[in-house]
């Protein structure tokens, strides 16, 4: 079989580019359309907003809260400010929301009686 049935192809020479001629001076771009005016009662075409070009800021962390803020001493002595999850078991505290408590752990939810 030839190369070319295989699906080789054969080199193309390359193109021949001789220097422009100085004669003729360079063509002039064409101005930008005018935007025209918009008839009453409509508004007139927003132009569209740049984005800020630069660095991205940096996405800023939440510092994590200690063992400190789930407990309260006293007196008395030790007291936990909330409770733990009933599924989870200790060491897993419940977020207060208010009228609940829910376990970001496994989604447990209580409800707070009123």
């Amino acid at each position: 079989m030839s190369e070319k049935a295989k699906g080789k192809k054969e080199p193309t020479p390359p193109e021949k580019t001789g220097p422009k001629p100085a004669g003729k001076p360079a063509e002039a771009a064409p101005a930008p359309p005018t935007p025209e005016p918009a008839p009453e009662g409509e508004k007139p075409a927003e132009k569209p907003v740049e984005k800020r070009k630069g660095r991205k800021r940096p996405k800023v962390r939440k510092k994590e809260k200690g063992a400190y803020t789930r407990y309260k001493i006293d007196a008395a002595g030790l007291s936990r400010l909330r409770p733990y999850c009933e599924r989870c078991g200790p060491g897993f505290f419940m977020a207060d929301h208010g009228d609940r408590f829910a376990c970001g752990h496994c989604g447990f939810t209580r409800y707070k009686r009123e």
